[in-house]
């Protein structure tokens, strides 16, 4: 999976453990371009715990962890991720 995002959004990813269905949390610019997108984005006011690189927690854990200050995720990137999912979620449910 890390090596997959890492290809798609060349940025830094969370995941929340508290569940097998536990939420990706993708790293984005903040006051960017706006997200139109269906998924949900945390804003203003919203608290999201983050290890440090290099030591994992039981609750989230890196994907892919940043590779320097400041490395996020390209939105476009994640928009066509999303568009191909999309799709492949309705092909797996027939």
């Amino acid at each position: 999976m890390a090596d997959a995002l890492g290809d798609w959004l060349a940025g830094p990813v969370l995941r929340n453990l508290r569940s097998s269905l536990g939420p990706y949390y993708v790293l984005i610019a903040p006051g960017g371009a706006e997200w139109d997108g269906p998924e949900e984005r945390l804003s203003t006011n919203t608290y999201l715990g983050v290890p440090r690189p290099g030591h994992p927690t039981m609750l989230t854990r890196w994907i892919i962890e940043p590779q320097t200050p400041g490395n996020l995720c390209d939105l476009r990137h994640l928009r066509a991720l999303l568009a191909t999912a999309d799709p492949l979620r309705t092909v797996g449910q027939r």
